[in-house]
């Protein structure tokens, strides 16, 4: 197990190995030209940001507060919930 602070200053090479295999996928939203996918581990979140033009992770963001969630509150439906 590992804390916020272990995972921020791990290299970017350790950091996608944590995702791949200790993250667990959310979601995804878009952001100008890069996809930005939403994952959790360990009690933070952590987002990718990939640009499909260039084919690569161009930045890992870390974070633990509901703050940094907000961008996706607009792609969660309840819809199935009250059906």
């Amino acid at each position: 197990m590992f804390t916020l602070e272990d995972f921020r200053v791990m290299t970017f090479e350790k950091k996608c190995d944590i995702i791949t295999f200790h993250g667990n996928y959310l979601m995804q939203r878009v952001l100008a030209d890069c996809k930005v996918f939403l994952y959790y581990t360990d009690g933070f979140y952590i987002e990718v940001f990939y640009s499909p033009k260039y084919q690569k992770v161009l930045m890992i963001n870390a974070f633990d507060n509901t703050v940094g969630l907000k961008p996706y509150l607009d792609k969660i439906s309840l819809d199935d919930l009250t059906s």
